[in-house]
């Protein structure tokens, strides 16, 4: 069981509730960590939502969501600083555990390195 240290917060928005239900029960368990659909037309849009989070801490990963397939889409989205860019498919939560798992990994190694370089 993961004590409350380790535990991971998780950010989800989406304009599609079952998706967003199936996505909140997979990842109960995992750290501060936002997720955005990148387009949701009765709200601020994702891209604002994350140049919102990037200005307010540009450490924070974002990963945008969306059932949009298109490379401008994503590229866009990459060009604002998001983490990653998932496609909504049968496939996603995989992806997005793999994103989360080199995300968390990468941070565990930045603190690592970082207590070093204070102790040198």
């Amino acid at each position: 069981m993961m004590n409350e240290k380790n535990k991971i917060k998780l950010f989800l928005v989406d304009d599609d509730m079952l998706f967003l239900k199936s996505l909140e029960i997979d990842f109960l368990q995992h750290a501060d960590f936002y997720l955005l659909d990148s387009i949701d037309k009765n709200a601020m849009n994702g891209i604002e939502t994350l140049d919102k989070i990037k200005a307010f801490n540009p450490q924070i990963p974002v990963v945008m969501l969306s059932a949009q397939d298109k490379i401008e889409v994503a590229i866009n989205c990459m060009h604002h600083k998001a983490t990653d860019y998932v496609v909504k498919s049968e496939t996603a939560f995989l992806r997005l555990q793999k994103i989360i798992t080199t995300v968390m990994r990468f941070n565990k190694m930045e603190k690592q390195l970082n207590w070093y370089m204070e102790r040198m």
